[in-house]
């Protein structure tokens, strides 16, 4: 069984300093094997949350990218997206994706390519433009994400299928996500996820972004499901089947870690015992 996780770390935003220990005590209990992170910080002297999180999990991969801050904007540090392994690296690879302009904007898909023992993991974290007219950007970016992961996944018919994690600022129904689970055209051919909270959620609506989280008890946006964990569609080796998909949305010790919750999925890494039409994966 593969553990596999997304959050949105908040940057340092708010009460950032208090917010670490939540964080790293959060990232820890999950016991998940590989993290997507979005809003990782980095700061004047080149450090990163990312890494700071991977020396207290003792992992040995912290691959992070910071997003380009446009010109003449100030901030307190800069924040990017990352990928935390409790696996080695074998390569790693990110692109910048399109503004609203549609020339290459700050925001970026990472992929890092993990010695998984089950065989190279391809595993993939973006956050999107957040923008509530941004859907056609969003869409755009999309499209930059589906090419890119198909430049780096493995063969698609041997491999473990590629795990995309990351704050789409969409919910499921938009346009943006339909183009990535197969609901609505693919940017693509053969680049189609499952999303790990339908097959694997409690039929909840799942929402990552909620008021019931008191960084967002006077946020004006309606609460929703914002980050995914989505894996390739199984093949013939019935490859990344999702087996449980939760929210986690605890404080610790009286502390909310981020204004987003984390979503974690478990998936399973051995061929089913009994495949359904003698090819596990490919039917409804």
């Amino acid at each position: 069984m593969l553990r596999v996780a997304t959050w949105n770390l908040w940057g340092r935003f708010g009460p950032w300093e208090e917010r670490q220990p939540a964080i790293a005590a959060t990232l820890a209990g999950l016991d998940a094997d590989v993290v997507g992170l979005q809003e990782v910080w980095f700061d004047d002297a080149g450090d990163h949350q990312a890494d700071w999180l991977a020396r207290g999990l003792d992992w040995p991969t912290a691959v992070a990218v910071p997003c380009a801050v446009p010109a003449g904007r100030r901030s307190r540090a800069a924040l990017g997206n990352a990928v935390l392994s409790r696996w080695p690296l074998l390569d790693w690879h990110a692109q910048p994706l399109p503004d609203v302009d549609g020339r290459p904007g700050p925001r970026t898909v990472v992929h890092a390519r993990l010695d998984h023992p089950a065989g190279p993991l391809d595993v993939f974290t973006t956050h999107l433009d957040h923008r509530p007219d941004g859907s056609r950007t969003r869409q755009a970016q999309v499209a930059t994400v589906a090419a890119f992961v198909a430049r780096h996944r493995g063969d698609p018919e041997r491999s473990f299928p590629p795990i995309l994690t990351g704050d789409l600022n969409a919910p499921p129904t938009s346009d943006e996500v339909r183009m990535l689970t197969g609901e609505t055209a693919v940017p693509v051919r053969g680049i189609v996820f499952r999303d790990a909270w339908v097959h694997g959620g409690d039929g909840s609506p799942g929402f990552t972004w909620h008021r019931d989280n008191p960084w967002l008890a006077d946020a004006l946006s309606p609460q929703r499901r914002l980050d995914y964990v989505l894996v390739g569609w199984p093949r013939r080796k019935g490859l990344g089947r999702v087996a449980s998909c939760r929210v986690v949305d605890q404080p610790v010790d009286g502390v909310q870690p981020s204004d987003h919750y984390a979503v974690v999925a478990d998936l399973h890494t051995e061929p089913p015992s009994a495949p359904t039409n003698g090819v596990a994966g490919d039917t409804a």
